[in-house]
């Protein structure tokens, strides 16, 4: 039966007698405060930035499902897919802009906040996604809904695979390395085999794909993580192939381009290169030493002409004569990417200290900046980069950064869930969930709604989570695991262009104490039943608090 205490004094209301009883009642009376109360003031202050954590990661959902919910009122009712944007081109569907930007996340958004939605339209639209669209082979190609048909009458081979080669790296690679094997990552993989049978472009090395910087350097690191995931040689020849075209022949970023792109028509060679030096190190060590002189060259021109003062990019460079744009790009953190990489494996400290300082400058200087002239998408680049390298090198002005840049997003996405009417929305649901995990240090709910508030806190080794909902709720509460190492098979997780990163991961054979607010009797499970979910009810506007403490092997 709940318990209403009210306590009133007369006299002097803070005498020590009066503190004693109060102390002694609370005391005798907290084992009958259990349905009806809110937890102990200890336990609540304990838990109060992870609760107001949950707050943060709550909104962040709420507007990635009315991010979803906007975009699939204007999907195309006979195929259910979704146009390419809401204005000019919205008789179509394309590769690089509707399947590769938009859908993805739209997808990952469903897999995190309505498994039905997953299961059902979404998976509906990746069905009609293949049997309407793929024209050479599993490549998509342009779509038209007046037409029902494609686009353009005849295919263009390099239209095909700029297309496909970024579908599959902007769009399916990162909902793999969170949902590890499905119908997604089949789709990928048959892409990935069909974009290499048709490599167009004879080399010394072999054929490839393009000889665009953009297209390879997508392939590069679609490549690598898909090796790695798969351990099908095939898929590191052909990024090696890619790897001694830019650094031992003539086509070397720095030293025989004029022009090197630093934003995201051209950075991903930059953090492709550094991919396969990171996984030609663990498996074909006389490559990472062929690598290693010219590969370092490359990262030491760009970090010398290629950074404003504040140690941010520039859009490009000329890494011949040190001209560059006067503007900033917001893809600086996925330059940075590759660059922490190759200090894991080379421990070079420059490295590591560019990316800090880069870190350490953004709440001074960049507070207020204009990314793409204040565009949403913008935003979701520069605040992903710096949420994937803190997540690295926890500097805390850059958290503070990050904390206050994200609601200068938010603001953007309309009433309806649209947040500009183009692809680059699915961004910002992407980055969101970046931010979101981040905010729960990996933690999920299964099934999730719109009230139920969970949020987490790290101190340490020791994590504390806080849930609430405004009605009852029964479900799970899930753990993350090291995706790296589970899903892909990594030997390192490096940072990497659009991943989510890993926060408080469980071992799924470890042990794992949980306790329920500042209970002394854990709770022990291992960390695939973590992982799995454990079993929450919540009465409305109680708040349950959990400890949960890291162990040792």
């Amino acid at each position: 039966m709940p318990i209403n205490l009210s306590l009133r004094f007369t006299g002097a209301p803070f005498s020590p007698s009066n503190v004693r009883l109060c102390v002694t009642l609370i005391i005798l009376l907290a084992p009958f405060c259990g349905q009806g109360m809110s937890a102990h003031p200890m336990e609540t202050q304990d838990f109060t930035v992870a609760l107001e954590n949950g707050k943060l990661a709550n909104e962040g959902f709420l507007r990635c499902h009315r991010f979803v919910e906007g975009w699939l009122r204007n999907a195309d009712p006979k195929t259910g897919l979704i146009p390419r944007n809401l204005t000019q081109s919205k008789d179509i569907w394309n590769t690089q802009d509707s399947a590769a930007d938009n859908y993805p996340f739209m997808v990952l958004t469903a897999a995190l906040t309505d498994r039905p939605m997953f299961d059902g339209r979404m998976l509906d639209m990746l069905r009609a996604e293949t049997k309407l669209t793929s024209r050479l082979d599993s490549m998509p190609d342009t779509y038209s809904f007046s037409k029902g048909g494609f686009a353009d009458a005849e295919p263009d081979l390099g239209r095909i695979i700029f297309g496909t080669s970024e579908y599959i790296k902007d769009g399916l690679v990162p909902l793999t390395e969170w949902l590890g094997p499905s119908p997604w990552s089949q789709r990928m993989i048959q892409m990935l085999d069909d974009l290499w049978k048709h490599a167009p472009v004879d080399t010394p090395y072999g054929k490839i794909v393009s000889t665009n910087q953009e297209v390879n350097g997508d392939n590069l690191q679609s490549l690598c993580r898909v090796y790695w995931m798969t351990s099908d040689r095939k898929y590191l020849d052909w990024a090696i192939r890619l790897g001694d075209y830019y650094l031992l022949d003539k086509h070397h970023p720095t030293r025989d381009e004029s022009r090197l792109r630093l934003d995201d028509h051209g950075c991903e060679i930059v953090s492709g290169l550094c991919e396969l030096y990171a996984t030609v190190n663990f498996v074909a060590p006389e490559k990472k030493k062929a690598y290693e002189k010219p590969l370092h060259e490359m990262l030491d021109r760009t970090l010398a002409v290629g950074r404003h003062e504040h140690g941010l990019f520039y859009d490009w460079v000329n890494p011949q004569t040190g001209e560059h744009a006067n503007t900033l790009t917001d893809n600086w953190g996925y330059n940075f990417n590759g660059i922490y990489t190759v200090y894991l494996i080379d421990k070079t400290p420059e490295y590591r200290q560019a990316v800090r300082n880069a870190l350490e400058n953004l709440h001074e200087h960049y507070l207020d900046y204009k990314w793409e002239n204040g565009g949403a998408d913008g935003y979701a680049d520069s605040i992903e980069g710096a949420i994937n390298l803190y997540n690295r090198e926890p500097v805390p002005s850059a958290a503070r950064w990050i904390d206050e840049s994200i609601p200068m997003m938010w603001r953007i996405q309309k009433d309806d869930g649209v947040i500009e009417g183009w692809h680059g929305d699915g961004n910002f649901a992407r980055t969101t969930i970046m931010y979101c995990l981040w905010k729960t240090q990996g933690v999920t709910i299964e099934p999730w709604r719109k009230d139920v508030v969970f949020g987490a806190d790290l101190a340490g080794d020791v994590l504390r989570i806080a849930i609430k909902a405004d009605e009852p709720w029964q479900g799970r509460l899930l753990f993350d695991v090291p995706r790296h190492k589970t899903i892909l098979h990594m030997p390192l997780d490096w940072p990497r262009l659009n991943q989510f990163p890993e926060w408080w991961t469980v071992q799924p054979e470890r042990s794992y104490p949980v306790s329920e607010g500042t209970s002394q009797s854990p709770k022990t499970y291992t960390g695939q039943q973590l992982h799995e979910g454990i079993p929450i009810d919540l009465q409305p506007a109680v708040a349950r608090y959990f400890v949960v403490h890291r162990t040792e092997k």
